[in-house]
């Protein structure tokens, strides 16, 4: 039986592009150097959870992955999706949560689960994490339960545009920012939370569908897919002393810049008001800006103290809210490449999109 009770397991797509757990030591230091084929043949045991296919757009560092592999990545699930009930895409630590959120934007409200995972040791290592990984990962997107962009790593599920890495080393190297894990993974048991039930490997899953059984993918709604991304977006952040010119210096290189303000949204005001004159002319310059906090937890609220205050009711002042700054820099592509309205770009940010923000006023 497959994972969701049925008796056909179902077929699940793996995208290899690289990353760590595809690595192996060079004369350089660690790289890819295994084929995505390689590396699932390290975990037999993903044969009696679905079968597997897999395909090989990159093999890269996650270090070199840029917006064109965004791309690249979300045209080659767009062109198997069809085929496909599930798909695993695995990938670098170091930019996976930017990837995730890109993958939400690019693909958006996909009812079959889109899975990133990899590893903080590479496959042939032995003391390595990236076996449990992708044996889970797998697990999830053969689960009836499971959908959307997410990213299967260290026994927890985190959605796609609310992660983070924490953790250079340790094996649980993500955490979710602002919003509750839609399941954990103990070995081979998936626990949802929210009243959601628990799906196990082999066993049907509850409370699916009203009168219990699973839904199936090929009768729900297909997921909205975008071709376009605008990747002269930027990420600045406050610092003592740092000089508000800087963003006249960045006028030519970008079109949309995300402002890592101090805690709840704090902005200098400085005895000459230099901060709020320089982002009030790089908006009435045509540009687009967005405001966040650079502490990970709780989000902005420019509303609490002064120094924020004066941003608070701008119109083309875009407010992060609680989102990753990941998402920002993702969601700002995304939106940059579907239009120059600015009032159409306006829309686009505060559409939440994949569980990416939880306006304060809601």
């Amino acid at each position: 039986m497959g994972p969701g009770g049925g008796d056909v397991l179902k077929h699940i797509l793996i995208v290899a592009t690289g990353g760590t757990i595809a690595s192996t030591p060079q004369g350089g230091g660690l790289a890819p150097g295994l084929s995505g084929r390689q590396v699932a043949d390290y975990v037999p045991q993903a044969s009696e959870v679905a079968r597997v296919d897999v395909v090989q757009p990159l093999n890269i560092d996650s270090t070199n992955m840029s917006p064109a592999d965004w791309l690249l990545i979300a045209s080659t699930i767009a062109g198997a999706y069809e085929d496909y009930d599930g798909f695993v895409v695995l990938h670098g630590t170091d930019t996976m949560a930017y990837t995730a959120a890109a993958l939400s934007y690019l693909i958006q409200g996909s009812p079959k689960p889109i899975v990133l995972t990899g590893s903080q040791q590479p496959m042939g290592s032995p003391f390595t994490d990236a076996r449990l990984n992708l044996y889970q990962s797998i697990l999830y997107a053969a689960d009836d339960l499971s959908s959307d962009v997410s990213i299967v790593f260290g026994g927890q599920v985190i959605v796609g545009t609310r992660a983070h890495k924490q953790r250079t080393m340790s094996f649980n190297a993500f955490n979710s920012v602002n919003f509750p894990l839609p399941a954990i993974i103990r070995a081979d048991r998936i626990v949802r939370d929210g009243g959601m039930g628990m799906s196990i490997t082999g066993v049907p899953t509850a409370q699916a569908t009203p009168d219990g059984a699973a839904p199936a993918h090929g009768s729900l709604k297909p997921p909205t897919l975008y071709d376009r991304l605008c990747e002269r977006v930027g990420v600045l952040r406050l610092t003592p002393g740092l000089d508000p010119a800087i963003l006249s210096l960045l006028e030519g290189n970008f079109d949309a810049v995300i402002l890592e303000t101090y805690g709840i949204g704090g902005i200098p005001q400085g005895t000459d008001a230099s901060w709020e004159r320089a982002i009030f002319d790089w908006v009435e310059g045509g540009h687009t800006i967005a405001l966040t906090t650079q502490v990970s937890e709780e989000g902005l609220d420019l509303g609490v103290y002064e120094v924020g205050r004066a941003y608070a009711e701008h119109p083309d002042i875009l407010k992060g809210d609680d989102m990753t700054t990941e998402a920002l820099v993702a969601k700002l592509m995304w939106a940059l490449g579907q239009t120059r309205d600015r009032q159409r770009i306006r829309e686009l940010f505060y559409r939440p999109v994949n569980h990416d923000r939880v306006p304060r006023q809601a």
